[in-house]
Order: structure tokens, then C-alpha cells, then sequence
């Protein structure tokens, strides 16, 4: 499932690439104005692997997940694979992520990213606080990156859990929903992958706004402690089970 927001022209060479790899592959476009929505719109028309699903306004990379996720348990699918429409996730690594999800069917897959030299410092450095606060929130289950968005989450629980809260629709999706899950019983498995950053000369699309992106992820990082804290003793007393039966 590829949500997808004025990717450029990278979108449909996203799209080919998971495409050549993987059957079916779902496009949510959330309301994009750069075209994209025909280019992805002709792909399906020639193969029927490939599905579209429009939503008119543009509600953030959570709402397109939690619109792709309704449709897709409607239609009898149990998980889902995730991944950025601006081909700096590895479309070589799905069949890799699916092998793992079929082997750990009850857990989520957890992509961590493998920077090359052309990320911004800035980003990877930044992640690393995020990553602290998540797994404070979740007495340290191991969630090796709260960011990346490259993942296999089970339907079910990911579908329960937004539809209980209304928040984790925008930049705040994948932290919120990799924390949430871990306090619903759904342990990460974290499997390396490859990440790629690209210039705009190279067709390469960022919609991060440093300033804004951050204040979201501050205040989604406010309401969790406030979970967790509602929530420690159920968490402590899971993990002391759990320690039992280990």
C-alpha cells in the first residue's frame, strides 16, 4: 500500500518498481493537485495488480493509511505492507518484509533504516529523540525506528487502533501507530532495509517541514507519556508475565 501526496515523478517509478515485486499493490492518493493521481490511474487501467483509491482532500499519510486499511479488511486482507510513494523505500525488500510477516503473523515489521551518505544530518540525528521517546513509552519492547515508514503492520489491530483515537492521521502516523500497537500486545520484529534521500534535481520530493513536523511530533509525544502513564501498571504487568514465561 502506497500512500501517496504530490509524489512527483518518482510516484509511478515507486508504484513499477513494488509492482514488478509484489500482487496486488494499492495506491491511496490523498488529495494530490501534481497530476500523479492520472499517471497512477493509467498503470491500473493496463494491470490488474494495481489498484487506485482517491480521496479528494488531502488528509495526511494516516488518514490514507486508514482509508487503504477499511477497504482492504473489507476484502479479507490480514496485513499490510507500507511504503513512501517517493522511491526512497526498497521495493527490493517487500518479498523480504511479507517472508518475515508470514513467519511472525501476531507481530509488526519494523523497517530500520540503513542511511546512505546523502541523508541529511539533520534527519538522522532528529530521529534518534523520537526513538528515545518511543521506546520510553513503551518500557523499551524494541522498536528500533518509530520513523521509518517502510513496515508490515497487521490489519487488525493497526484498524482498531485508529479507529479509537483521532490523531496519528498526519506525520504523526508512524510513531503513534508503532507505540500503540506495542501497548496493544504487538511486538516489533526490526529488519534492516536500505533508504535513499534524492536531490530535486533527481526528481527527489521532501513534504517535511522541519518547524511544523517537529511540533506535531512534540505534542503526539505529549499525549503518549500521558497514555503511558495511565497505562504502566497494565504495561508493567504484561512484561513481568511475559518475563515469567521466558
Amino acid at each position: 500500500m502506497i500512500p501517496s501526496y504530490n509524489p512527483g515523478p518518482r510516484g509511478v517509478e515507486t508504484l513499477r518498481s513494488a509492482r514488478a515485486l509484489w500482487c496486488p499493490v494499492w495506491v491511496i492518493v490523498d488529495g494530490s493537485t501534481d497530476g500523479s493521481r492520472a499517471q497512477f490511474e493509467a498503470v491500473a487501467r493496463g494491470d490488474p495488480g494495481v489498484r487506485v483509491l482517491v480521496l479528494e482532500k488531502n488528509g495526511g499519510k494516516g488518514g490514507a493509511v486508514l482509508h487503504g486499511i477499511r477497504h482492504a479488511a473489507q476484502e479479507g486482507f490480514t496485513h499490510v505492507l507500507t511504503m513512501d510513494s517517493d522511491d526512497q523505500h526498497p521495493a527490493q525488500s517487500i518479498g523480504q518484509f511479507m517472508n518475515f510477516s508470514r513467519e511472525n503473523p501476531s507481530r509488526m515489521i519494523l523497517g530500520v533504516p540503513e542511511f546512505g551518505a546523502d541523508a541529511p544530518q539533520l534527519r538522522v540525528r532528529g530521529r534518534r529523540i523520537s526513538n528515545w521517546w518511543a521506546n520510553l513509552e513503551t518500557l523499551g519492547v524494541g522498536i528500533g525506528d518509530s520513523l521509518f515508514g517502510f513496515r508490515v503492520y497487521p490489519i487488525t489491530p493497526l484498524l482498531r487502533v485508529m479507529e479509537q483515537n483521532r490523531w496519528m492521521r498526519r506525520f504523526d502516523f508512524d510513531p503513534e501507530a508503532a507505540v500503540r500497537l506495542c501497548w496493544e500486545g504487538v511486538r516489533p520484529v526490526n529488519v534492516r532495509a536500505p533508504v535513499r534521500y534524492m536531490s530535486r534535481e533527481a526528481g527527489g520530493v521532501s513534504h517535511f517541514r522541519y518547524v511544523r513536523d517537529n511540533l506535531v511530533l512534540t505534542w503526539m509525544h505529549v499525549r503518549l507519556m500521558v497514555g503511558f502513564t495511565l497505562r504502566l501498571p497494565q504495561l508493567l504487568w504484561r512484561r513481568a508475565r511475559g518475563r515469567d514465561r521466558d
